[in-house]
């Protein structure tokens, strides 16, 4: 399919300026000039230093921590690129802040993922691309186009390139996740398990038994985040109860805050794999068994065929 008339152009936030350059090199173009700054009192300002008027824009930020920081960010880019005249705006959120809010979980509060996705918006994006939501439904939060790709591939490559997929069980650490750990059994063509566990607040799990056959085993345990990492290691320990070998982690997001690194380095995981989605390097340098795997490629690929029209249903893996 022929390229769109109009230019394609790709600005990056300062939330993960690494894979905003990655990303740059798959799609064959430098990064926009911007000039993003805070006035004393810690107020943001962004000014576009090149001309975006008729372009296709893309903008790379995700809404990790500091996520208000990171969001407001996001939105004022987009807001500046707005009144630029740009042609088309498209948000590019490798991770979506605020999607454990997803729906009400108690009276009196918020949807706050609705919210967020209200405010991209209404700051003036004209499309969404996103990976591994929390939860697929707040896709239908939006009311303009949105893309929802998935790190699927590069952590199946990596099992297999390395081997991991002998005497294999996928396992969920929640009822909830079934469906992304039956997506990797399936690609992979191993057995499936699942950790029943209960939760008494928030950031804290129990974990109560292993539903399916882990002994004597491989276990990858597959989630979309790892945050406190509290669900992880549990579920690490749970697991070898129950005679599992080895056990490793794929988590597409490492957010890994409070006490995740030093539960990490106490358990018995023998690696957990994370994209770059957000920057984890302080955090990888304190943890040897954090391994990071690069989405660039995967949205990059996006990123362009997006720009030139052609279908991108082939990526949702």
């Amino acid at each position: 399919m022929a390229p769109t008339s109009f230019e394609l152009r790709l600005f990056c936030g300062t939330a993960n300026r690494a894979l905003g350059e990655r990303i740059s090199e798959v799609v064959g173009l430098p990064l926009g000039q911007a000039n993003i700054r805070r006035f004393s009192d810690g107020e943001l300002f962004a000014e576009i230093e090149e001309n975006v008027r008729g372009k296709d824009v893309f903008v790379l930020q995700p809404t990790c921590s500091p996520s208000n920081e990171n969001l407001m960010e996001l939105l004022i880019i987009i807001d500046a690129l707005r009144r630029a005249s740009a042609d088309r705006i498209t948000a590019v959120i490798p991770y979506y802040g605020y999607a454990r809010q997803d729906r009400k979980v108690a009276p009196r509060t918020p949807i706050t993922s609705k919210l967020v996705a209200d405010l991209i918006s209404a700051s003036g994006a004209n499309r969404v691309l996103a990976m591994d939501l929390h939860a697929a439904q707040i896709q239908g939060f939006f009311n303009i186009p949105f893309d929802h790709l998935f790190a699927t591939p590069i952590f199946l490559n990596y099992i297999k390139e390395n081997k991991l997929d002998e005497d294999l069980v996928i396992v969920s650490p929640d009822a909830g996740g079934v469906e992304r750990a039956r997506a990797y059994a399936k690609r992979l063509d191993v057995g499936l398990a699942i950790i029943d566990k209960r939760r008494d607040n928030p950031n804290e799990s129990e974990v109560m038994h292993v539903i399916g056959e882990v002994d004597g085993k491989r276990c990858i345990i597959v989630d979309d985040m790892v945050d406190t990492a509290g669900t992880l290691t549990n579920a690490v320990e749970a697991l070898k109860e129950h005679g599992a070998t080895e056990v490793y982690a794929v988590a597409t997001h490492g957010v890994l805050s409070g006490p995740a690194v030093e539960r990490l380095n106490q358990s018995s995981l023998e690696a957990l794999l994370v994209s770059d989605s957000i920057p984890v390097g302080e955090k990888q340098n304190a943890c040897s068994k954090i391994r990071v795997l690069s989405v660039a490629e995967i949205l990059g690929e996006a990123i362009r065929r997006i720009h030139t029209g052609e279908s991108v249903s082939s990526l949702f893996v």
